[in-house]
C-alpha cells in the first residue's frame, strides 16, 4: 500500500505531508490522533517486509533505539505494522538537515564543524555504550535545529540494513560516500566504523566536497579502502586538520579510541565553546531526513598505516585536579563528599509548551522498561495485564467501547497510557473492548396484560 496524505497507520497515525524518499522508504509528517501530537513516521518500502528474519530485527532494534535516551538522538516512540509495511514512529522539530544546510551554504566555518562534531559524537557515544552502532552516519540523518542543536536519526534502520541477508558474498549495504573500510571489506561495524564516517561529514563540511569520488560507486568504495584523502586547505587552522583526518584513518585503532574522545578533542579546538546540558532532554523534536539512497556494492580487503591522534592533555590535567580538590574536601568535612547544585538550564520548548527539564535515564538502567503500543494493542486484556505485570508495571483496566459478542476484538486492549520509555512501578492504564451490556427492562416498561 503506497503512502498517501490522510492515510491512517496503526489506527493512529494520519499521514499529513511527505517529508523525505529514502532507499529504505518514505518519511512523513503525521498526526497521533490519540495523544494529538505531531510526529514522523517512517514507512520501509514493502520490498523489505518479505524476509521474516528482518522484520524481528526491526522489531528489536526499534525496542533498542527506544532506550537510547540523549538530547543529541531523535526519539522513537512507536513501531508497527499496517498496510502491508512497518514502520517506525520519531519525533517531529523544525530544523533542516546537514545536508541541505551543506547544499546550500557549500562549507561552514571551523568553529561550526567543531560544534557538529562534538555534538554528534557525545550522543553516538552514547548510543555505542548502550550497544548501538549506527552504520550510516552522514549529513542527511544529522538534523540541525534552528538553535544550533543536533539530532541522529534512523538509529534503527540503519542498524537493521547492515544485517539483510544477502545472498551474495563480499557484499554490504550502506551510503558508499560515508563507508568506513572495514564496512566497504565486508568486515563487522563497530564504534570506530561510525567514527570514521563523522570524519567524512566533518571534511566535507570544511572543503566543500567529500574526500573520495568516483565514476561508479565501486569506485569511491575502493578508493575508501585504498587512497589517502585530498588535503584540507591550509586557511584551516593545522589542529583542526589534524583532528578530522585522525577520524579517517584507515584502520580503526588509528581513530580516535571513543566517541566521547573524539568530542572532547573537538571541543577543546573550539574557541567559543558552548555550555550545554547533557542531563536534560530538549521538548523539540526532529524532522527525520533521508537525502541518499543506500547502495549495495562489492568489495576487497586492504589496509593503510594508522595516522597517529593527538590528544587533548589539557582536559585529562584538569579532570585530576577537579578530582583531587573534591577529596579534599572530602576529607576536610569528616568524610561526607559534597554534592554539587545543579546548574539552571533553559531546555528548548515550542512557542506553546514549557516543561521543567529532567535526567535522562540510563539506557542500561535496570529499572527502566520500553513499552510500544504494538506489544499490547490488540491483545487479549489479561495477557497484555500479564506481560506488563511481568515488566514490574502496575496495570489499571478500564472498560472502554462496546462490541457484540462474536466481535473478534471483544477483550483486546485498544488504548494505553503512558507509552514508551518509563520507571518500574509506573502505573499504566489499559483501555479494552467490552459486549454490549445486557439491559433489564425496567418495571414501566413490562407489557401489561
Amino acid at each position: 500500500m503506497k503512502p498517501e496524505v490522510e492515510m491512517l497507520y496503526g489506527s493512529r497515525y494520519r499521514l499529513k505531508s511527505r517529508i523525505a524518499i529514502g532507499g529504505m522508504g518514505e518519511v512523513w509528517q503525521a498526526h497521533d490522533e490519540i495523544i494529538l501530537r505531531d510526529v514522523a513516521i517512517k514507512i520501509l518500502k514493502p520490498e523489505y517486509m518479505g524476509d521474516p528474519g528482518f522484520l524481528e530485527r526491526f522489531r528489536t532494534e526499534a525496542r533498542h533505539a527506544a532506550r537510547v535516551e540523549h538530547e543529541g538522538i531523535a526519539n522513537v516512540f512507536d513501531y508497527g505494522e499496517d498496510g502491508g509495511s512497518a514502520y517506525l514512529v520519531m519525533e517531529l522539530v523544525p530544523g533542516d538537515s546537514l545536508a541541505k544546510i551543506l547544499e546550500r551554504d557549500k562549507t561552514l566555518a571551523a568553529e561550526k564543524v567543531l560544534d557538529i562534531m562534538a555534538q554528534t559524537a557525545r550522543a553516538l557515544h552514547e548510543a555505542h555504550e548502550a550497544g548501538m552502532v549506527h552504520r550510516d552516519v552522514k549529513p542527511g540523518n544529522l538534523l540541525i535545529t534552528p538553535d544550533g542543536r543536533v539530532k541522529i536519526t534512523d538509529f534503527g534502520i540503519a542498524r537493521v540494513a547492515d544485517q539483510v541477508s544477502l545472498t551474495a558474498t563480499g557484499q554490504v549495504m550502506g551510503t558508499v560516500q560515508y563507508l568506513s573500510p572495514e564496512q566497504a571489506t565486508g568486515k563487522p561495524a563497530t564504534p570506530a566504523t561510525d567514527i570514521y564516517s563523522l570524519g567524512i561529514v566533518a571534511y566535507e563540511a570544511l572543503r566543500g566536497s567529500r574526500p573520495f569520488s568516483g565514476e561508479t560507486q565501486m569506485a569511491i568504495a575502493m578508493a575508501q579502502i585504498n587512497d589517502a584523502p585530498p588535503a584540507l586547505p591550509e586557511t584551516i587552522d593545522e589542529s583542526v586538520r589534524e583532528l578530522v583526518l585522525s577520524c579517517l584513518a584507515k584502520k580503526p585503532a588509528g581513530r580516535p579510541s571513543t566517541a566521547l574522545a573524539l568530542a572532547e578533542a573537538a571541543e577543546e579546538l573550539m574557541v567559543n565553546r558552548p555550555k550545554r546540558s547533557t542531563a536534560t532532554r530538549l521538548i523539540t523534536t526532529a524532522v527525520p531526513q533521508v537525502t541518499e539512497s543506500t547502495t549495495l556494492i562489492e568489495t576487497t580487503d586492504t589496509a593503510e598505516t594508522p595516522k597517529p591522534i593527538i590528544w587533548p592533555w589539557l582536559a585529562t590535567i584538569g579532570a585530576l585536579v577537579l578530582t583531587t580538590v573534591i577529596v579534599l574536601i572530602a576529607i576536610f568535612s569528616g568524610g561526607q563528599t559534597p554534592t554539587p547544585s545543579p546548574s539552571p538550564t533553559t531546555p528548548s520548548a515550542s512557542p506553546t509548551e514549557t516543561e521543567t527539564p529532567t535526567p535522562s535515564p540510563s539506557p542500561t538502567d535496570p529499572n527502566q522498561v520500553v513499552v510500544l503500543s504494538s506489544d499490547i494493542f490488540g491483545v487479549n486484556i489479561d495477557d497484555a495485564a500479564g506481560y506488563l505485570e511481568s515488566l514490574d508495571l502496575v496495570v489499571i483496566r478500564s472498560e472502554g467501547l462496546e462490541v457484540a459478542n462474536d466481535d473478534s476484538r471483544l477483550l483486546t486492549v485498544y488504548d494505553a497510557s503512558p507509552l514508551g520509555q518509563m520507571a518500574t512501578g509506573t502505573t499504566v492504564t489499559l483501555t479494552f473492548y467490552i459486549p454490549f451490556a445486557n439491559v433489564e427492562p425496567t418495571p414501566d416498561e413490562t407489557t401489561q396484560e
